[in-house]
């Protein structure tokens, strides 16, 4: 599906055939997500090329279209996923923009149930985290964490600041990230 700037969804492929959407993608065990999945890209110039806030009526027709592919297909609120989330070593969209916790209130994904001031308050302290456990609690998620070096691995928390942290963005773990992460695997 795409959905345009003023909000029209148009369908691109049928949902029963294979479109090349996920490209060389990963969620929990399952790889190549082209697949078993559902794409929904929406208009936006992206980060390259002036990214900016997605439109109301966008979402609106986003908000729609998902809830209908949902009921559908009987989809679990964990496997609405970003571009960024299945392939975050090269994409970063949605991005920091894409309402996310909106779309949870809407029964559209997950977020965390995590006071917004205690989170605020952990925001770049880095006393109790545990690296190990971190990386256990995106892997539990789906976030393919295989061979995963420090660069990547920063690549992955960006990404993870994306979604679930978008008021700071620099791929660096701290208590705040830590927390939304663990919150999330408890979730789960």
């Amino acid at each position: 599906y795409y959905i345009t700037s003023n909000g029209k969804i148009i369908q691109m492929v049928p949902d029963l055939y294979v479109a090349w959407h996920a490209g060389k993608s990963n969620w929990g065990s399952q790889k190549s997500l082209n697949d078993n999945s559902i794409g929904i890209e929406i208009s936006n110039p992206g980060h390259e090329y002036g990214y900016r806030k997605f439109s109301d009526k966008q979402i609106k027709s986003l908000i729609g279209i998902s809830k209908l592919i949902i009921t559908k297909y009987n989809i679990d609120k964990y496997k609405i996923l970003g571009h960024s989330d299945i392939a975050p070593q090269r994409k970063i969209d949605p991005g920091e923009k894409f309402p996310w916790k909106l779309l949870s209130k809407k029964r559209i994904g997950i977020w965390h149930n995590l006071n917004s001031k205690i989170l605020k308050s952990l925001r770049g302290r880095k006393s109790d985290l545990n690296l190990h456990k971190f990386v256990i609690y995106l892997k539990n998620l789906g976030y393919h964490m295989e061979y995963c070096n420090l660069k990547e691995l920063r690549k992955i928390i960006k990404i993870f600041q994306m979604r679930f942290r978008p008021e700071v963005i620099n791929g660096k773990l701290d208590n705040e990230c830590y927390y939304i992460a663990k919150s999330l695997y408890k979730l789960k």
